[in-house]
């Protein structure tokens, strides 16, 4: 309970959504599906994308996982990746807020696997601005961001299975992917910095009005 408003945090559209030079490396036949997170960070939830994506390999042989974030994979994950011979996976390590946006111009597909304990989905909002697809979990704080079906699909956490099977319907349909991403951008524009910074604004500027206002006086009639 309380007087408050709610005003989301904000991303630089523009930073993300500027012609950004790929990975010309990774820009080959493959289709690649990205995340970025911290990599010793269970609650990121790397270790159920890896599930899902070893099952998709051996369908799917032309895709590949690239992996942007701090850290080193914990032996969960490593054992994962021997155990299931997953091929084509890249861990990038951190990388530069610039080289960041490059990432995201090469993927193809972005996935979110976080288990929960996520108040915002600032990496979701970054995907959109460059257009691309969703895969995230059903958490409160991308729930907020994204809508399953529209920018992309959200599944249960900690579900390879669902995981898997909407990685396929992307990998499998580029025109999906196309319509999702466009219909990401056009979310990602609610939450750029001019229109999040016009809210705080106009709420500080509300507080001081309200302080300018003398309370009224209480007299015989009042009810209390």
């Amino acid at each position: 309970p309380g007087d408050y408003q709610i005003i989301p945090n904000g991303v630089d559209v523009n930073q993300f959504a500027n012609d950004t030079q790929t990975i010309p490396a990774l820009r080959d036949d493959k289709i690649n599906i990205l995340f970025v997170g911290r990599l010793r960070e269970k609650r990121k939830g790397l270790r159920y994308l890896l599930g899902a994506y070893s099952q998709l390999k051996w369908r799917y042989p032309n895709i590949r996982l690239i992996v942007v974030g701090p850290g080193q994979p914990d032996e969960e994950c490593t054992r994962l990746i021997d155990e299931r011979n997953a091929r084509d996976v890249i861990f990038a390590g951190n990388v530069s807020f610039e080289d960041l946006a490059r990432y995201y111009h090469t993927a193809d597909i972005f996935c979110a696997p976080n288990i929960g304990k996520e108040s915002f989905g600032i990496i979701l909002l970054e995907a959109m601005a460059t257009k691309k697809p969703i895969v995230a979990t059903s958490i409160e704080g991308f729930s907020y961001v994204m809508q399953n079906g529209a920018q992309g699909f959200l599944v249960p956490p900690r579900d390879e299975e669902a995981l898997a099977d909407s990685l396929e319907i992307l990998v499998k349909d580029p025109i999906l992917r196309q319509t999702m991403g466009a219909k990401g951008f056009q979310r990602a524009q609610q939450f750029h910095w001019p229109q999040v910074g016009a809210q705080i604004l106009a709420y500080y500027e509300t507080l001081l009005q309200r302080r300018k206002t003398p309370p009224q006086s209480l007299n015989s009639t009042t009810e209390l």
